[in-house]
């Protein structure tokens, strides 16, 4: 299957990152992510030969890395379909995320921070800017090439988690628990493998998990999490 979707263009992403140019960055949003085909261009001019890519939009849970496998299967045939992601999604969980960057580079799969809106007019639809935060960075990291445009954002803070404890006088509460040094290890070998500095990760955990930071287009290019040449 890997090879079968190998045939994307680096047209592609110049078209997609491009279009982004001025565009307004959306709203995140909260359901499990989803998956579907998108279309560029004009099928009257195209004839029937439009490039497309997917889009994976909303959290990553633990069923997401799978769900994508499955979704290039069930695609890949159609002839038409570019090995390129377009993400815009809220985070979710860190080790789902980093299965799904390792699903991204075995299918030599390219990333971009994007999303498309409905189609309009009988033409692919439009581009606008996204949002990779928390733990979608792990998995844009996955992608053989990353693409972060302007005025798409990349976030990051620290890992966290929520924990129900219970408690005899006010019942059960929620208690917020932090990444073990084990797994911050595990994610910094894991920023190493795919060709990206560690120092993101470390950066990462010393942010309050309260706050999100906007990586600049510096730091995005310092720690190599985009290397697309437009």
């Amino acid at each position: 299957m890997a090879m079968l979707w190998r045939g994307w263009k680096v047209g592609l992403i110049a078209t997609v990152a491009l279009a982004l140019w001025g565009a307004a960055a959306p709203s995140a949003r909260g359901a499990e992510m989803t998956f579907r085909v998108v279309t560029f261009g004009d099928p009257a001019k195209c004839r029937g030969r439009c490039p497309q890519a997917i889009a994976a939009e909303g959290e990553i849970t633990e069923r997401t890395p799978e769900a994508f496998v499955e979704f290039v299967r069930q695609n890949v045939q159609g002839g038409n379909l570019r090995s390129v992601v377009l993400f815009h999604s809220p985070g979710g969980r860190v080790v789902a995320s980093m299965r799904l960057g390792v699903a991204l580079r075995k299918l030599g799969a390219a990333a971009i921070v994007a999303r498309v809106g409905p189609q309009a007019s009988g033409r692919g639809g439009r581009v606008a800017a996204a949002r990779c935060f928390s733990a979608c960075v792990y998995a844009l990291m996955g992608a053989s090439r990353r693409v972060v445009p302007a005025p798409s954002q990349v976030g990051i803070h620290r890992m966290f988690m929520m924990e129900a404890m219970r408690n005899d006088e006010t019942g059960a509460v929620l208690n917020r628990t932090y990444a073990t040094e084990s797994l911050v290890s595990r994610l910094s070998e894991y920023a190493d493998m795919m060709g990206v500095s560690n120092e993101l990760v470390r950066t990462a955990e010393a942010i309050n998990p309260d706050r999100i930071h906007i990586l600049t287009q510096r730091e995005v290019r310092r720690w190599r999490l985009s290397n697309g040449k437009l």
